[in-house]
């Protein structure tokens, strides 16, 4: 599933390709994407209004337009954006199609269409943000700190419940935990000031690097790297992996690294 670092990489092919540029063409090849719009009310819309620098805010990216409509995007399990010439044959898998100039076109691409795309206003965008935390890259630590210290259930729980803090999914939650030395199944109200401070702060590493590589990369030397191998072991102690069910998701630590009593 694409996390905040999928997210933000999507929003830099969104911005090299279209932004600034005037929206030519708008072709829905699947209306299964569009909530609450039609295709031709997408199309009135965009075309002939240019795309302004699209933001990013956790897992949303939001692309503002001339004509005070904002296009949003979500990217469930299995969307991303890619830019292609408009003459190159459509994938399968391409949903809607906008042409921005003679040799660009943006296109959303997503198999199994969990998400998909919204037009906004100003009050509209709002509604949909509404109940999201803070961007996972531009919380501070006592923000950070404080949202934890409020939740009774489980750390990593907390860390991928999008109204605490936007951005996070399974993937970068297990690996922040891994190499904060927390177990995920330990109550994010428990942790001392040392162990929110710590947290925030490899959260923060975490997030850069990824971003750096434009996802969650499986690196050696990460947890992610191991954490689909048929005998897992950590990568810093050698120790085999644990894995387990948290809120319905698996979840992989190393019981050395990341001592408790779960």
């Amino acid at each position: 599933m694409p996390e905040l670092p999928d997210v933000e990489a999507f929003r830099k092919v969104f911005e090299s390709c279209a932004s600034g540029r005037v929206v030519r063409r708008v072709e829905v090849r699947d209306t299964g994407v569009l909530h609450g719009m039609s295709a031709r009310r997408l199309r009135e819309a965009l075309e002939g209004r240019r795309f302004g620098k699209p933001e990013r805010h956790g897992k949303w990216l939001l692309a503002r337009t001339g004509g005070g409509h904002t296009l949003m995007l979500h990217f469930g399990m299995t969307g991303s954006l890619v830019c292609e010439r408009p003459d190159d044959a459509a994938e399968p898998h391409d949903r809607v199609l906008f042409t921005v100039s003679r040799d660009r076109q943006l296109r959303f691409r997503d198999q199994r269409k969990l998400q998909g795309l919204w037009l906004a206003d100003d009050a509209g965008v709002a509604r949909l943000l509404d109940g999201q935390g803070p961007d996972a890259m531009a919380v501070g630590r006592e923000e950070f700190g404080a949202a934890l210290a409020a939740r009774r259930g489980a750390l990593k729980t907390a860390l991928t419940d999008q109204s605490v803090v936007a951005g996070l999914g399974n993937l970068l939650a297990d690996e922040i935990l891994w190499r904060a030395g927390l177990r995920p199944a330990a109550r994010a109200c428990d942790l001392t000031e040392a162990d929110r401070r710590r947290l925030y702060t490899r959260m923060r590493a975490t997030l850069r690097s990824a971003i750096g590589a434009g996802r969650v990369p499986p690196r050696d030397s990460w947890l992610t790297g191991h954490r689909d191998d048929p005998d897992p072991h950590c990568p810093r102690c050698g120790t085999p992996l644990r894995r387990s069910r948290l809120a319905g998701r698996t979840t992989v630590w190393c019981p050395r690294c990341q001592p408790g009593d779960s």
